[in-house]
């Protein structure tokens, strides 16, 4: 078993994907992760996406970000829900949240108060924007932060305008941020002894995200669009780095010189231009390209720009990446007995320790499996918790 964090606690007031994704890593590292929910449940139990997908009325949202996780339902406006928030956090190592920015303050849960009783916290907010400035009452969402971000823009090609990346992609980025942060704050704090509060917005993650291409295009001469030309990866790039159609699917073609790919495709059109203007008349190049990628399936170029020892790769729907050779192998989906008895697939922890992934110790729970469990260990009777869940303070 991998239990890197193993007696590290983590109080996650979190919900949609940002933040209980984020959690979820350290959580599949060996942290207790105490998912703070309503008597409702998360908002990530309700949604999910194309016909509200779920199994056994499980989303797939929730399958997706809340495995590893202990859930304990409480309801905080109450005084009582208050207090065992209060007693949780007094003995926690972190709290993790994407409340909108002042939530939990008004909630009675401000960093300068938990800080007092508990020095050693490390307090880990995730907002849309960051805890203050002009964006701050805005609501942060990943759709949302792609178009100010320049992340629409950049992903939508002439003629067709921007266009989103077809996943939230800043949730996820900045997931992985949010447990870099807390990671290091810990590690701070084993040598200093001192809390930390670490504070992560979908805003710094997506401009993290393009840190490529925002460089590009902040230094030297700035192009007049960001938008990619048609079949190119990106509005940096050169020909005839992009994606091209085939008889039968897609081919994606990687950096190569145009002598090269020339002798793989056999043009008279390609040969017409050399590797000078592979940047300036990339657009023509790439229209050269298409015309004869088309003539051909996927696999009779692979065999051709294999012989060439050109890079390539075919474009993979989900059902070819779930049966790729590669994935397989290296067990990027793990398929375990879920909570309810039914089989789900997760995406596995992406991040191999002495050639081992972390395991699934337990499925994402139903809200408020552990409740219980968690007020047992604060010291409750089992005659107050069921007095507490008569009052509908817990659940």
């Amino acid at each position: 078993m991998i239990d890197f964090l193993k007696d590290i606690k983590i109080v996650s007031f979190t919900h949609f994907l940002f933040g209980p994704m984020g959690v979820q890593s350290l959580a599949d590292l060996g942290a207790d992760v105490i998912a703070v929910e309503p008597l409702t449940g998360s908002w990530q139990r309700s949604w999910g996406g194309e016909g509200n997908k779920a199994v056994d009325g499980q989303t797939v949202l929730f399958l997706c970000v809340d495995r590893n996780k202990r859930s304990i339902a409480i309801d905080l406006k109450s005084p009582r829900g208050y207090e065992i928030t209060r007693k949780i956090l007094a003995t926690a190592d972190v709290l993790a949240s994407n409340y909108r920015p002042g939530v939990l303050d008004k909630l009675g849960f401000a960093y300068e108060e938990l800080k007092k009783e508990n020095p050693g916290l490390i307090y880990a907010a995730a907002s849309g924007y960051g805890p203050d400035g002009p964006y701050v009452k805005r609501p942060g969402q990943d759709l949302l932060i792609q178009a100010m971000s320049g992340l629409a823009a950049i992903n939508g090609p002439k003629g067709t305008g921007p266009r989103p990346v077809g996943l939230s992609a800043v949730d996820h980025h900045g997931a992985a941020l949010l447990a870099l942060g807390i990671v290091t704050a810990l590690f701070r704090r084993e040598r200093t002894g001192e809390g930390c509060r670490v504070d992560i917005s979908l805003l710094t993650a997506a401009l993290d995200l393009q840190m490529e291409p925002l460089v590009s295009f902040l230094n030297g001469r700035r192009p007049e669009t960001v938008a990619p030309p048609k079949y190119i990866g990106g509005f940096h790039y050169e020909a005839p780095y992009g994606i091209y159609p085939a008889k039968d699917g897609h081919i994606a073609i990687s950096l190569t010189g145009l002598k090269t790919l020339n002798e793989a495709l056999v043009s008279k059109d390609l040969a017409a231009y050399d590797d000078a203007e592979n940047f300036t008349k990339r657009e023509e190049i790439a229209e050269c390209i298409a015309r004869v990628t088309k003539t051909k399936s996927v696999a009779e170029w692979q065999e051709i720009l294999d012989k060439h020892g050109i890079w390539h790769q075919a474009v993979n729907d989900y059902a070819a990446v779930a049966e790729d050779p590669q994935v397989r192998h290296n067990k990027c989906l793990v398929t375990v007995k879920g909570a309810t008895g039914s089989d789900i697939t997760m995406v596995n922890h992406p991040i191999r320790y002495d050639g081992k992934s972390p395991e699934v110790r337990l499925p994402p729970q139903p809200v408020g499996a552990q409740t219980t469990e968690i007020l047992r260990g604060l010291g409750y009777s089992d005659r107050e918790i069921d007095q507490l869940k008569q009052e509908k303070v817990v659940g």
